[in-house]
């Protein structure tokens, strides 16, 4: 016991010791074999922000020191040993800024240039050089540069001399750039709903990153809608920090023309020029580890859409995925206005450049209500669980969703006019009706099973809200307000398959879908936050077929064909007092082709 209890006193002895030794040796280490870091802190105008709170951590995230920027916004940290650091710098009414990876040299100083701004703040390490004792004099690279034997492999390089290729931080300006340029045509709208992913024409998409770390994307789509005298445009830019962390901010603008016939449709008859649609939408997206198994992505969009007047709304949404390890993940989302395709689980590809293609592709589905030009919204809170058990994945959600102002495809005869709540549609004949508000609740379940390395396969059973009609009956439609009473809400059973996979030997891409549902009922597919499942009416197939290439030619280049709702399910029929019939749709029958050129 005695032996015991003299053997914790020394080990408690020579703790105590070691943690007031350990610093003392530190700061009595020669200059030579310590580091420093200092900096200086700005806005946007270059002004220097006085107490801006600047806090040191080292390689495992643990803070080792705090310091107070000056009132020329300075601050500094010296005597540290050489490790990596990490520097974090919030001020008050400032985004945070966080630079990880910070290398300490022996005897080596490295200055930060720190940019705090409203939106995206950033720390540029601007230089790391002996302070004091280099360990190469001039005298020494004197003779290394006249050394005949050694010069074309030691080179004297000013990295920071203008023309250089590589920044002073050691990365070059581009790097990993990539790029998809498609070229596509067909019948059916080139806009979408949010269930598909169409084009405008000819798209491209080029992706690069900026000094190493920063992330930037640009995405372009040009081209006619049917009757539309001019082009309709379509451009995206992406920015993020990429492995820097903090939020991806994305810029989208759009423009197109309405057809022709737009006039005739907004006053009853008649030809004539028709304004066009502008829309612009700034959104910004964070993602973050809010604790071990535990990720949150949020964030917001600002969009602006000017139609005959101007609508601006804001569109939040979330995303929390709770990880349980071999049992699976819970997931619960959130979203308010346009549904949010930066967190689409069942987009068309994980690759950001074809994200990006899809949502410029998709226009805010704008109506007309009385003369009044409305944008469809929706409120959808959404519950998710999905566990994988070998090569077969299986997964559950439930939702509950109300949509305001709700956009439907209509086709009308001949000369059936329902002036102030007919909008034509971009590229098609057919016209764009409102059908009011509706609220919703449904479940889906889904089997997927992996068939070997290049095939899968999946089953879903769900219910869910549809919209419908008491009877067939010949009505008579003086005004929207009737079309509308006659819309019922109901409910529906639908059962949905899916095959995916790629063929052995022509290495050719392909997906086939088909989703049944009751008859004489229109199903707004909704858009899951929480799975891998898109809504998509009757039978749908996308090939993508690789073509052979010159020698010489980088990249590659794809033929694509797109199948959509083959058999014109989904729709619903409405007959007139004059024999004549109106059809409403969601997701119209079209037929697309083109090819791709990926680089």
């Amino acid at each position: 016991m005695h032996a015991q209890f003299s053997g914790a006193i020394r080990i408690a002895t020579v703790v105590a010791l070691g943690s007031v030794i350990a610093p003392c040796l530190s700061r009595a280490a020669s200059p030579k074999l310590l580091g420093a870091i200092t900096g200086s802190v700005r806005d946007n105008s270059g002004i220097p922000q006085m107490g801006a709170v600047v806090q040191l951590f080292n390689r495992y995230d643990k803070p080792v020191e705090r310091a107070l920027t000056s009132n020329t916004g300075e601050f500094s940290f010296q005597s540290l040993l050489p490790d990596i650091y990490s520097v974090r710098v919030t001020l008050s009414s400032f985004m945070p800024a966080l630079r990880r990876n910070i290398s300490i040299q022996p005897g080596a100083t490295s200055v930060l240039a720190i940019n705090l701004a409203s939106v995206l703040s950033s720390i540029e390490l601007v230089y790391s050089s002996p302070t004091a004792g280099p360990l190469m004099s001039d005298d020494w690279k004197w003779v290394l540069r006249s050394s005949m034997s050694t010069r074309p492999v030691l080179r004297m390089v000013d990295m920071s001399a203008p023309g250089s290729k590589t920044q002073p931080g050691g990365f070059s300006m581009f790097t990993d750039t990539r790029g998809i340029v498609k070229v596509s045509s067909g019948e059916g709208s080139p806009f979408s709903n949010g269930a598909n992913e169409p084009d405008l024409g000819t798209t491209f998409a080029l992706a690069t990153s900026l000094f190493g770390g920063n992330q930037l994307q640009v995405t372009g789509n040009i081209g006619y809608g049917m009757e539309s005298a001019l082009p309709a445009t379509g451009f995206r830019t992406t920015f993020s920090r990429g492995d820097l962390g903090g939020p991806s901010v994305k810029l989208t603008m759009q423009q197109v023309s309405l057809p022709n016939r737009a006039t005739g449709l907004l006053v009853g008859g008649g030809q004539g020029n028709a304004p066009a649609l502008r829309t612009m939408s700034l959104t910004f997206i964070e993602k973050t580890e809010v604790a071990d198994s535990i990720h949150l992505e949020y964030g917001a969009s600002l969009d602006s859409v000017t139609f005959m007047d101007r609508l601006n709304y804001i569109s939040p949404f979330a995303r929390l995925t709770y990880g349980l390890g071999d049992k699976g993940k819970l997931q619960m989302g959130y979203s308010s206005g346009a549904p949010p395709i930066e967190l689409l689980n069942g987009a068309a590809s994980d690759d950001e450049l074809q994200r990006d293609i899809m949502a410029l592709a998709i226009l805010p589905r704008v109506s007309l209500r009385d003369g009044r030009a409305l944008v469809q919204r929706s409120q959808n809170l959404e519950i998710g669980y999905e566990i994988e058990i070998g090569t077969r994945t299986y997964s559950l959600a439930a939702y509950r969703e109300s949509v305001g102002n709700g956009a439907l495809t209509m086709s009308t005869p001949e000369g059936f006019y329902l002036p102030g709540d007919l909008l034509p549609d971009l590229s098609s004949s057919s016209s764009v009706f409102n059908i009011g508000q509706y609220s919703r609740t449904g479940f889906t379940a889904t089997v997927a099973q992996q068939l070997g390395e290049n095939f899968s396969a999946a089953l879903s059973y769900g219910s869910g809200g549809v919209l419908t009609t008491d009877s067939d009956a010949p009505v008579e439609i003086a005004n929207g307000d009737d079309l509308r009473s006659m819309i019922i809400r109901s409910r529906r059973h639908w059962i949905r398959s899916r095959v995916s996979g790629v063929a052995p030997w022509t290495a050719t891409r392909f997906v086939a879908s088909y989703e049944w549902s009751g008859a004489r009922s229109l199903t707004p597919g909704h858009v899951y936050l929480t799975q891998r499942l898109y809504p998509e009416t009757g039978l749908n197939v996308r090939v993508r077929q690789p073509l052979p290439v010159w020698n010489g030619i980088p990249g590659r280049i794809e033929a694509t064909a797109e199948l959509r709702n083959m058999l014109a399910q989904g729709y619903l029929p409405i007959s007139l007092a004059d024999s004549r019939r109106l059809v409403l749709a969601h997701s119209p029958r079209a037929v697309r082709g083109g090819f791709s050129f990926i680089f």
